[in-house]
């Protein structure tokens, strides 16, 4: 693959992960203050298959919403995989995350699913601020509802962001017809990540009445937090099904490679691959091993030294570490604390 123009490589770097062909992983790589915002700049973002350069073109004002929705995907990403050997990592090289993702691991699954949710995530929050003409707050909720509440407010227009999300993210598969393993993948893990939004959708209601008593409410629907939909996909990844390509009459499907294996869901991830270990550094994969990365000595778990450091052994370091203590309340109106030492010990893998 080949690195975008210098000019548009800039700091900050973030990655919408669409497809596993070389010109099919990122939808762009620009720096947090960047904007889309003029159609030549479509023309510039590499990856991008053609309908996805006009469909750029149409719908401008949407582009700093998918741009952000990439990166809240990615931070998300590493959020969830905070304590694990694969971390999230990204690479100051193309592909951003190496050729993890370019394989059909459960890595890649988790990262498609994320993306695809980051995009209508993004895109649903700016129809509901106002930031976008083409669409606004859901009006299809409304009147009164079977519990006794009034719809009201701004519902989130979920619809439209999961619209723009399919149509965007998805195409590239579907241009190719989505009859390889690694399409039917991952178009079934951007689905997913899309309903761990619509499955989570809450309402949240306003009292209204005298004194603050609560006479009668007006609700709307809302999304979850985006934390909230990270935590889903990662149970999802935790219980991922592996799969095979099937046929069932003339159409293509994924199965569970072992048939003994209760059929996996629409919210289920799947993966066609094994994953590496991530032990070892291996930076052709996008694989930085966890040589230097911090371990739980007490924990059995993967964050614990002995998984984590793949058997390698840890350092272990004490550092001095200052700390607000014996804080106390001054009216009106301070908090006052006192700076307090003490020493932890911090284990890296060797």
């Amino acid at each position: 693959c080949v690195p975008a123009e210098r000019g548009f490589v800039l700091l900050n770097p973030f990655l919408l992960t669409l497809s596993a062909g070389c010109r099919g992983r990122y939808l762009a790589k620009l720096s947090s203050v960047g904007s889309i915002s003029e159609e030549e700049t479509c023309e510039k973002l590499k990856g991008l298959i053609q309908r996805q350069v006009q469909m750029c073109k149409r719908n401008l004002e949407v582009m700093d919403s998918v741009r952000r929705g990439a990166q809240l995907a990615i931070e998300e990403c590493q959020y969830q995989f905070r304590n694990r050997r694969w971390n999230c990592s990204t690479l100051d090289t193309l592909p951003v995350f190496g050729k993890v993702v370019t394989q059909g691991t459960r890595e890649a699954a988790f990262v498609y699913a994320i993306s695809s949710a980051g995009v209508a995530f993004a895109v649903t929050r700016a129809c509901s601020s106002g930031e976008l003409d083409k669409c606004g707050c859901d009006r299809t909720v409304q009147g009164g509802s079977p519990q006794g509440f009034q719809w009201s407010g701004c519902s989130d227009n979920i619809a439209y962001g999961v619209a723009f999300s399919q149509s965007f993210v998805d195409v590239r598969e579907r241009s190719k017809g989505a009859s390889s393993n690694r399409a039917l993948m991952n178009l079934h893990n951007n689905e997913a990540g899309r309903k761990a939004i619509l499955n989570n959708m809450r309402v949240e209601c306003k009292c209204h009445g005298v004194s603050g008593s609560c006479e009668f409410k007006t609700c709307w629907k809302a999304m979850p937090p985006f934390r909230k939909v990270g935590n889903v996909l990662k149970e999802k990844f935790d219980g991922a099904t592996e799969v095979e390509q099937s046929e069932i009459g003339s159409t293509k499907v994924l199965v569970p490679k072992n048939s003994q294996f209760k059929p996996h869901t629409d919210e289920d991830l799947v993966y066609l691959d094994s994953s590496p270990d991530f032990c070892d550094h291996d930076l052709k994969n996008g694989v930085l091993g966890t040589s230097g990365r911090q371990c739980n000595k007490t924990s059995k778990a993967i964050d614990g030294c002995e998984l984590m450091c793949c058997g390698r052994g840890f350092h272990t370091d004490e550092v001095e570490v200052v700390e607000r203590c014996s804080c106390k309340f001054h009216w009106c109106c301070s908090v006052k604390c006192k700076p307090c030492h003490r020493v932890v010990e911090i284990h890296t893998c060797r």
